[in-house]
């Protein structure tokens, strides 16, 4: 049953309909016809269900009755359709035939019901609708409707229409994307330090400034925080919106799976896919945040090859190799080894220096050269923590009006350079590995593949790629193996191990993942 409908005035009002219906039959007016089926269905309900809900529109052979909507139609039809056929016959006659319909397919029903009539019929049908119709006002006056009261006789307070809260998806959805917002301040290429840990990828943004889509397409930069992904992929949307012919798209995986999952809701999901198909080059923030989510993955996994079959340009960023990365979908990271994939590192000591001299550049207290060298043999984290550490300086020296000298820098950094960490290699991991599970040197190099060997050699480079600076070749040069896909495979394994919490045999014990790489890593540390 539907909804209870508010009820209207006693007497029946004919809704309006939305157009004209002709020719109307002459005879019995449609007041006379409300009445039969009110004395059949009982005031109450006629008042109810049909007053202001239903339209009854009399014809030659026929009287139509044209419903608000179609749940309304066929409430009533299936509810009173026997009452309101008996009041039909009544009025109009046993031959007349009776038709449910929706207000909105009245005109079309009423103009394939009466054939075409010559010009003076048109006249003279007219002059008779206009007529009935004078005549049916004249008679069907609306009563003043009754004021409403409450058990104590007081006036009854007309409620309030209900304002239309807006929607918050659609809202969302409507608003620019981060790209197309004014006032945000993009990171340039030539703000960029390059240096041996970073300079085949930023030369690699570079060619996509210069010739989008002629080069490696698509092109992924991985590597772990704060060693400038972010800003590369910026500088090169900065770089491409400053050409006439280019309509660069930036977006980070997060907005894309939210206004992806808004689109769905709302069924807009046309509008969705124009707005990153119709770019020129799309630009993806950190593709790993996509991970486990499938849904999101098959409409990117869309997205990139309809922009790569045209010859546009397509960019992500992510925190790992593509390789290393599960929970991405086949396919998805088929395409991705499809292109160049380029690693970022944690600056060595000469980008390090050359960051902090950009960054110490601007208003501000200077800060000496010998200064910032020692900052760069001491702090090894990444780009944001030396950027800090020149804020920091700079503030401290401020506030106190002393020079941004040594002393200075030790009284606002100590705890910085208290705890920063020493330079870790492939060869200390390897000590503190065999030290942890009281191995001879060398074991880690020897060619046995039982598990006695074979696990600690994987937990080693996984703490490898973790605490140094090593790529997977050097890595896997240092434990004997032929080729990098061996260091690749192992940290791969590990982290499923540290994932699942999972136990491995190393000899006759089984250790815990997390508790054995805990006793290496405190082990590194002295």
């Amino acid at each position: 049953m539907p909804p209870r409908l508010a009820t209207r005035d006693l007497a029946y009002q004919a809704a309006p309909v939305s157009v004209p219906v002709a020719p109307v039959r002459s005879g019995p007016s449609v007041k006379a016809l409300a009445d039969a089926v009110s004395a059949r269905v009982g005031a109450t309900r006629f008042n109810l269900w049909f007053q202001g809900h239903a339209t009854f529109v009399p014809h030659s052979d026929r009287v139509i009755v044209a419903a608000r909507n179609q749940h309304t139609q066929e409430w009533l039809e299936h509810t009173f359709g026997a009452a309101v056929r008996s009041a039909v016959a009544e009025v109009y006659g046993s031959d007349t035939a009776l038709h449910w319909t929706v207000e909105g397919a009245l005109s079309e029903e009423a103009q394939n019901a009466e054939p075409e009539a010559p010009s003076e019929d048109k006249k003279s049908a007219k002059r008779g609708t206009e007529g009935a119709r004078r005549e049916d006002k004249k008679v069907e006056a609306p009563r003043s409707a009754l004021p409403q009261v409450d058990l104590f006789g007081d006036p009854v307070a007309q409620p309030k229409p209900k304002v239309k809260r807006p929607d918050p998806e659609a809202e969302a959805l409507a608003r620019p994307m981060a790209s197309q917002r004014t006032g945000r301040r993009w990171k340039s290429l030539a703000d960029f330090v390059s240096g041996p840990c970073n300079r085949v990828a930023h030369a690699s943004g570079l060619s996509v400034v210069e010739e989008p889509g002629q080069g490696a397409n698509p092109l992924v930069i991985h590597g772990p925080v704060g060693t400038g992904k972010t800003h590369l992929l910026e500088g090169i949307f900065a770089g491409l919106k400053r050409q006439s012919d280019q309509r660069p798209c930036y977006v980070t995986a997060e907005e894309f799976t939210t206004r992806f999952v808004q689109a769905s809701r709302l069924g807009k999901m046309s509008a969705f896919r124009r707005q990153f198909r119709e770019c020129t080059t799309l630009l993806l923030d950190d593709l790993h945040f996509l991970a486990s989510k499938k849904a999101t993955q098959e409409e990117f996994l869309h997205t990139f090859d309809a922009l790569v079959a045209d010859g546009r340009q397509v960019v992500v960023t992510t925190d790992c190799h593509p390789r290393l990365a599960d929970e991405l979908m086949p396919e998805l990271l088929d395409r991705l080894l499809g292109g160049a994939v380029w690693g970022l590192l944690p600056p060595d000591p000469e980008t390090r220096l050359e960051i902090l001299r950009k960054k110490s550049c601007g208003a501000g207290p200077a800060i000496p050269d010998a200064v910032l060298k020692t900052l760069a043999n001491t702090l090894r984290g990444n780009v944001r923590e030396l950027e800090g550490a020149v804020n920091s300086l700079r503030h401290y020296a401020k506030v106190t009006g002393r020079p941004a000298d040594m002393a200075t820098a030790r009284e606002a950094l100590g705890d910085l350079l208290r705890h920063a960490v020493r330079v870790v290699t492939v060869a200390d991991v390897d000590a503190a590995v065999c030290t942890t599970l009281r191995l001879a040197a060398g074991t880690l190099q020897s060619k046995a593949r039982t598990w006695a060997v074979s696990h600690p050699r994987m937990v080693a480079i996984y703490l490898a790629r973790k605490h140094t600076a090593a790529t997977y070749g050097e890595v896997s040069k240092h434990f004997g193996a032929k080729t990098h896909s061996t260091a690749v495979a192992a940290e791969k394994k590990v982290r499923e191990w540290v994932e699942k919490n999972a136990s491995v045999a190393i000899g006759d014990r089984e250790w815990p993942v997390k508790e054995l790489i805990d006793r290496i890593e405190r082990e590194l540390q002295r």
